[in-house]
């Protein structure tokens, strides 16, 4: 995936290798009022670069990789008039800052929901059925023969299930879990979601009550000021010696030296993260030592279908954008 800069007629644009980056360059490039400039890399755009390539553009399409602040809007100047970023989370955007100077935002809801459920599903169960520690096994011949109480974890059914946000991507999480023969959920956020919550009997509790009453923790929520550092010490003191914990969301919303004494002391059984502080986590943190601690490299929407059609929802919001149209899906500011 790359980063793209788009503005200035004539029509112009720099190839993409392949997959998403080249529908969506495609998509711009065949535009007659627009030319194209691309970072040409999968890795993130240099500050510097993006401050170049930026100056003078009347649009932007930027990763979650690129933080879009005040010195790159000063950068880019005047003429910038929309932002389109290739993620549901705007934690990276100056949402301040853009909306002062009446700059319009595009991103990409809905359309990762179902794979990031997905993804979400998959983390809990191997880190519940410690499934990498049991390949492990395998491959070092650590597996000698059949033993009852060897690599045993903890299943979903008749358990209590907490979901932190149940948001689109929450409620998805919850919907593919129930049939696991789930007995109870619990959500909590902002406020209650009756209608959202009816699907599943969900009762919305205290963050303090989820954290108590939970077998399986899922972390769903957005990064706000409020979410910021939830899961802490305190969260992690009231959990359950058996409960398992799974970040999906942001890896803001956990202080993760608090969730490394949980995991070492055994104050909780196992934590499964699809985001971490820093991404890429250092290969030297001290979470990668611990065998009940699976960690992804954010992989939450990786799908083909997935990335593809965030690729062009992108595109068009920042098409629309540019032509002063309504976006297929803008962030209200």
């Amino acid at each position: 995936m790359q980063q793209a800069i788009e503005s200035r007629p004539p029509p112009e644009a720099h190839p993409a290798p392949h997959g998403p980056s080249l529908q969506l360059a495609a998509c711009l490039a065949a535009q007659p009022f627009c030319e194209v400039e691309q970072w040409d890399s999968d890795e993130p755009i240099p500050v510097k670069e993006l401050e170049r390539g930026v100056a003078g553009a009347h649009g932007l399409l930027c990763l979650l990789s690129d933080r879009v602040d005040k010195r790159i809007l000063d950068a880019a100047g005047a003429n910038l008039k929309v932002i389109s970023t290739l993620s549901v989370g705007v934690d990276h955007l100056a949402l301040d800052e853009i909306k002062k100077r009446g700059i319009r935002v595009g991103y990409t809801p809905d359309v990762l929901t179902d794979a990031t459920a997905e993804l979400a599903v998959s983390l809990l169960l191997t880190t519940c059925r410690r499934l990498p520690e049991a390949i492990e096994e395998v491959k070092n011949g650590g597996w000698t023969s059949w033993k009852p109480l060897w690599l045993c974890g903890y299943g979903l059914t008749q358990s209590t299930v907490g979901i932190v946000g149940l948001g689109r991507i929450g409620q998805a999480i919850a919907r593919r879990l129930k049939p696991f023969g789930v007995q109870r959920f619990l959500y909590t956020g902002r406020q209650p979601r009756p209608e959202e919550a009816a699907e599943f009997q969900a009762e919305f509790v205290s963050t303090p009550e989820l954290a108590a009453q939970s077998d399986f923790i899922v972390v769903a929520c957005s990064l706000t000021p409020a979410t910021k550092g939830l899961c802490n010490k305190d969260f992690f003191q009231k959990m359950k010696e058996t409960a398992v914990f799974v970040n999906i969301s942001r890896g803001d919303v956990v202080n993760q030296d608090d969730l490394y004494q949980a995991l070492a002391s055994g104050q909780i059984a196992a934590a499964g993260l699809d985001v971490t502080t820093p991404e890429p986590l250092p290969t030297n943190h001290p979470l990668l030592t611990l065998k009940n601690c699976v960690i992804l490299p954010h992989i939450g929407s990786a799908t083909h279908r997935t990335r593809n059609t965030m690729s062009m929802l992108a595109a068009n919001n920042l098409l629309a954008g540019l032509r002063g149209e309504p976006m297929p899906s803008e962030l209200m500011l």
